[in-house]
Protein backbone atom coordinates (compact mmCIF):
# COMPACT_ATOMS: atom_id res chain seq x y z
CA UNK A 1 0.00 0.00 0.00
CA UNK A 2 2.89 2.36 1.10
CA UNK A 3 4.24 2.23 -2.74
CA UNK A 4 0.96 3.21 -4.09
CA UNK A 5 0.43 6.11 -1.49
CA UNK A 6 3.26 7.67 -3.40
CA UNK A 7 0.98 8.20 -6.22
CA UNK A 8 -0.88 11.89 -6.71
CA UNK A 9 -4.65 10.92 -6.63
CA UNK A 10 -4.64 7.02 -5.49
CA UNK A 11 -5.67 6.87 -1.61
CA UNK A 12 -6.44 3.86 0.13
CA UNK A 13 -9.44 3.98 2.36
CA UNK A 14 -10.02 0.72 3.66
CA UNK A 15 -8.48 -2.49 3.86
CA UNK A 16 -9.35 -6.39 4.53
CA UNK A 17 -7.54 -8.27 7.35
CA UNK A 18 -4.92 -10.58 5.97
CA UNK A 19 -6.01 -13.94 5.22
CA UNK A 20 -3.55 -16.89 4.18
CA UNK A 21 -4.71 -18.96 1.57
CA UNK A 22 -4.21 -21.98 0.26
CA UNK A 23 -2.38 -22.15 -2.90
CA UNK A 24 -4.69 -23.00 -6.27
CA UNK A 25 -3.28 -25.14 -8.91
CA UNK A 26 0.34 -26.38 -7.74
CA UNK A 27 0.02 -27.10 -4.48
CA UNK A 28 3.69 -27.69 -3.87
CA UNK A 29 4.55 -24.15 -2.73
CA UNK A 30 3.92 -21.62 -0.02
CA UNK A 31 0.83 -20.43 1.22
CA UNK A 32 -0.12 -16.84 0.22
CA UNK A 33 -1.34 -13.85 1.97
CA UNK A 34 -3.93 -11.99 0.67
CA UNK A 35 -5.46 -8.81 1.39
CA UNK A 36 -7.81 -6.37 -0.25
CA UNK A 37 -7.79 -3.02 -0.79
CA UNK A 38 -10.18 -0.22 -1.65
CA UNK A 39 -8.58 3.08 -3.02
CA UNK A 40 -9.79 6.14 -3.96
CA UNK A 41 -8.60 6.67 -7.52
CA UNK A 42 -9.04 10.29 -9.36
CA UNK A 43 -10.56 9.30 -12.72
CA UNK A 44 -9.34 12.66 -14.01
CA UNK A 45 -5.79 11.48 -12.91
CA UNK A 46 -6.12 7.68 -13.28
CA UNK A 47 -8.12 5.39 -16.19
CA UNK A 48 -8.57 1.68 -15.14
CA UNK A 49 -5.50 0.97 -17.74
CA UNK A 50 -3.04 3.56 -15.99
CA UNK A 51 -3.99 2.17 -12.67
CA UNK A 52 -3.48 -1.53 -13.72
CA UNK A 53 0.18 -0.20 -15.28
CA UNK A 54 0.93 1.04 -12.08
CA UNK A 55 0.34 -1.63 -9.97
CA UNK A 56 2.46 -3.62 -12.70
CA UNK A 57 5.45 -1.27 -11.76
CA UNK A 58 4.82 -1.66 -8.41
CA UNK A 59 5.03 -5.36 -8.78
CA UNK A 60 8.23 -4.88 -11.09
CA UNK A 61 9.56 -2.62 -8.70
CA UNK A 62 9.73 -5.67 -5.62
CA UNK A 63 11.42 -7.89 -8.38
CA UNK A 64 7.89 -9.92 -9.70
CA UNK A 65 9.21 -12.13 -11.77
CA UNK A 66 5.91 -14.44 -13.57
CA UNK A 67 7.68 -17.84 -14.37
CA UNK A 68 4.35 -19.75 -14.41
CA UNK A 69 0.61 -19.68 -14.14
CA UNK A 70 0.07 -19.99 -10.17
CA UNK A 71 3.40 -20.58 -9.44
CA UNK A 72 5.25 -18.72 -6.30
CA UNK A 73 5.82 -14.99 -6.55
CA UNK A 74 6.83 -12.75 -4.25
CA UNK A 75 4.25 -10.34 -4.81
CA UNK A 76 0.70 -10.33 -6.84
CA UNK A 77 -1.40 -7.27 -7.48
CA UNK A 78 -5.00 -7.34 -9.31
CA UNK A 79 -7.12 -4.94 -10.42
CA UNK A 80 -10.84 -6.20 -9.49
CA UNK A 81 -13.29 -3.93 -9.91
CA UNK A 82 -12.82 -0.34 -10.64
CA UNK A 83 -16.23 1.65 -9.85
CA UNK A 84 -19.35 0.13 -11.70
CA UNK A 85 -17.05 -0.15 -14.88
CA UNK A 86 -16.68 -3.15 -17.39
CA UNK A 87 -13.80 -3.56 -19.37
CA UNK A 88 -12.47 -6.52 -21.66
CA UNK A 89 -9.38 -5.28 -23.51
CA UNK A 90 -7.50 -8.83 -24.37
CA UNK A 91 -4.86 -10.21 -22.31
CA UNK A 92 -3.87 -6.78 -20.84
CA UNK A 93 -7.42 -6.12 -18.72
CA UNK A 94 -10.62 -7.55 -17.45
CA UNK A 95 -12.93 -5.80 -15.02
CA UNK A 96 -14.41 -7.39 -12.92
CA UNK A 97 -11.48 -9.60 -13.05
CA UNK A 98 -12.30 -12.77 -14.50
CA UNK A 99 -11.57 -15.17 -11.70
CA UNK A 100 -13.04 -12.94 -9.15
CA UNK A 101 -16.44 -14.83 -8.51
CA UNK A 102 -14.90 -18.27 -8.05
CA UNK A 103 -12.04 -17.13 -5.85
CA UNK A 104 -12.70 -17.20 -1.62
CA UNK A 105 -9.89 -14.96 -1.30
CA UNK A 106 -11.01 -12.27 -3.02
CA UNK A 107 -15.11 -12.49 -2.56
CA UNK A 108 -14.48 -13.40 1.61
CA UNK A 109 -12.31 -10.23 1.92
CA UNK A 110 -14.52 -8.14 -0.31
CA UNK A 111 -17.81 -9.11 2.01
CA UNK A 112 -15.76 -8.25 5.02
CA UNK A 113 -15.35 -4.30 3.43
CA UNK A 114 -19.00 -4.56 1.72
CA UNK A 115 -21.31 -6.97 2.68
CA UNK A 116 -23.84 -5.58 -0.14
CA UNK A 117 -21.51 -5.47 -2.50
CA UNK A 118 -22.69 -6.02 -5.79
CA UNK A 119 -20.79 -6.84 -9.06
CA UNK A 120 -21.62 -4.85 -12.11
CA UNK A 121 -23.68 -7.72 -13.16
CA UNK A 122 -26.02 -7.33 -10.37
CA UNK A 123 -24.07 -10.50 -8.74
CA UNK A 124 -23.87 -9.79 -4.59
CA UNK A 125 -20.41 -10.89 -3.34
CA UNK A 126 -22.37 -13.06 -0.55
CA UNK A 127 -23.93 -15.38 -3.32
CA UNK A 128 -20.72 -15.54 -5.36
CA UNK A 129 -19.32 -16.98 -2.24
CA UNK A 130 -22.52 -19.31 -1.53
CA UNK A 131 -21.83 -21.08 -4.93
CA UNK A 132 -17.86 -22.22 -4.26
CA UNK A 133 -17.10 -24.54 -1.88
CA UNK A 134 -14.46 -23.48 0.55
CA UNK A 135 -13.94 -22.96 3.96
CA UNK A 136 -12.42 -20.59 6.74
CA UNK A 137 -10.85 -21.06 9.40
CA UNK A 138 -9.14 -18.21 11.91
CA UNK A 139 -7.38 -16.01 9.17
CA UNK A 140 -7.31 -19.04 6.81
CA UNK A 141 -9.00 -19.73 3.36
CA UNK A 142 -9.11 -23.54 1.87
CA UNK A 143 -11.19 -24.19 -1.49
CA UNK A 144 -9.17 -26.73 -3.78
Amino acid sequence: MARLEKYEGIDPVVWSEIYMTEPQGLKDQEWFANQIVRFAVDPELWSPHGFLSTLQAVEGQMQRVKKQINGPRIIDLDLILFGDEVIESGEFLTVPHARAKDRAFVLHPLAELESELTFPDGTKVSDALDKIDYRIEGKKIYQD
